[in-house]
């Protein structure tokens, strides 16, 4: 079983972002242009639309225009769009237009301020709707029709695409079009970062919900542009913080013309604008600019191999002698089930150990008693595993005297004798010296206490093997 979603990410080292100036933090601000492009009969839909309004308890109505909330989305194009762009604009900030292109067609005026300002207009789909259940051919000639009437509106096709209201379905549609400099529909970092699909890459800029005034008629959510203004400024200030610290981030806002544009709630808004404008290492930037960025600092460099994504032989090939000769235990973590979670060293190590875990106790003491004694017979007839034979030689095991072979060959006799398995230990973690105390301190163990020692070091051993040959 092949596990789709992706829990591990850039993992604890995050890329170094290198924002322009040296930023610390970017902040980019995205006005989601929909109105017009809402659920209406009036634009061939079933019913009214009743998401992202000051309806409270809104439906959807079948077959019937709903008033006010088209009186709320008329607010949006008519006021609120007009007070967002003299914010922006008074402060010389870059905006990403997410446009839905239905919306655009009915937006002339709208749409010649936000070219005027020098806003990018990314695509937000064809219209303002769900598409969790819209088949896949019908969601793929509503992106190509998207596409066609954002360049007639516009004079030129849209590089950036945000759906929103997404299905399982929608980033790969997008990828497969080859014509996206990047996709927003995650939420899931807070840097940009490559997917591949059908061995092309593809670049998602992440999205937000949490810093997004839809939660001022969502619950739970903000009560007053205050609470929002404090949001906003906490995220900011987290994330300043993060890249003074070394590690710079992102931060979305997600606007919308009919809620942040309503005057008590904007106030919030200006707030923010003026407050992150006393601060020198910010960057606000359009998220094509941060695309272009990322793709300059960070191309995408296929890596040498997948873990997750080998076939069952050429996985327990790798990864077989993980566990010496033991490779059942690879094929079981194939059968089992992996993700991009395990294509890192501890990520296999993670769904190897669990087997080994999970096995039986005579299935484990077989594990043991496949390691070969330390500087034994097995090392002097050159019949170690490669990778045996280069730990062993990294503590000088195949360079004894005659003295300390014999001391090893006295040792290894007893622990055999005690405990009916080879002495084993984490050659690479330790010394010659360290090795022979630890052979001492280990013979006076209890058996139970020294078969869980061994069977800790035999898991250590897997991980460095797996350090060694993957990220």
């Amino acid at each position: 079983m092949r596990y789709p979603r992706d829990m591990h990410g850039h993992g604890p080292t995050p890329p170094y972002a290198n924002w322009p100036g040296g930023a610390h933090v970017a902040v980019q601000f995205v006005l989601n242009y929909e109105e017009g492009g809402e659920n209406n009969i009036l634009h061939g839909d079933d019913a009214s639309e009743a998401f992202l309004a000051d309806v409270l308890g809104a439906a959807p109505w079948p077959g019937q225009r709903h008033a006010n909330v088209e009186s709320m989305y008329e607010y949006g194009a008519r006021a609120g769009f007009w007070r967002l762009h003299r914010l922006f604009t008074e402060a010389d900030l870059p905006v990403t237009i997410y446009g839905v292109a239905t919306a655009l067609m009915r937006a002339p005026a709208q749409l010649a301020a936000m070219q005027e300002a020098g806003w990018e207009i990314a695509s937000h789909g064809l219209k303002w709707v769900q598409h969790k259940d819209m088949p896949p051919d019908e969601e793929r000639a509503q992106i190509a029709e998207a596409i066609r009437l954002h360049t007639i509106a516009t004079g030129a096709p849209p590089r950036g695409w945000y759906t929103g209201r997404s299905s399982l379905n929608t980033i790969d549609l997008v990828s497969e079009t080859g014509s996206f400099a990047y996709i927003s529909d995650t939420y899931d970092d807070d840097l940009p970062y490559w997917r591949v699909h059908q061995d092309k890459p593809q670049l998602i800029i992440p999205y937000t919900l949490s810093a997004n005034d839809m939660r001022f008629v969502t619950a739970p959510g903000f009560d007053n542009g205050e609470e929002y203004f404090q949001f906003l400024k906490d995220s900011f200030d987290c994330l300043y913080a993060e890249g003074q610290a070394g590690s710079p981030k992102m931060m979305s806002l997600g606007l919308h013309c009919r809620l942040v544009g309503q005057p008590g709630r904007f106030q919030g808004l200006r707030k923010f604008v003026d407050y992150i404008k006393t601060f020198d290492k910010v960057w606000v930037p359009t998220r094509l600019a941060i695309a272009k960025h990322w793709a300059t600092e960070h191309p995408y460099i296929a890596p040498e191999v997948i873990p997750s994504q080998l076939d069952k032989n050429d996985f327990v090939q790798r990864y077989g002698s993980i566990f010496e000769h033991s490779p059942w235990i690879a094929e079981r973590a194939w059968e089992g089930e992996l993700a991009p979670a395990n294509d890192t060293a501890i990520g296999l190590h993670f769904a190897l150990r669990c087997q080994f875990r999970m096995a039986s106790e005579q299935e484990r003491l077989a594990v043991l008693n496949a390691h070969p004694d330390l500087a034994g017979k097995l090392a002097a007839a050159q019949r170690l595993t490669a990778e045996s034979t280069a730990e062993q030689a990294s503590v000088g095991l195949d360079a004894l005297t005659d003295g300390e072979r014999q001391r090893f060959t006295m040792l290894n006799t007893a622990y055999v004798d005690k405990f009916g398995f080879p002495f084993i230990i984490a050659v690479r973690d330790n010394t010659k010296e360290s090795i022979l105390a630890a052979f001492e301190t280990r013979l006076k163990n209890s058996a139970e206490a020294e078969f869980a020692t061994a069977c800790a070091q035999v898991e250590r051993i897997a991980l460095l093997r797996l350090k060694a040959i993957l990220p």
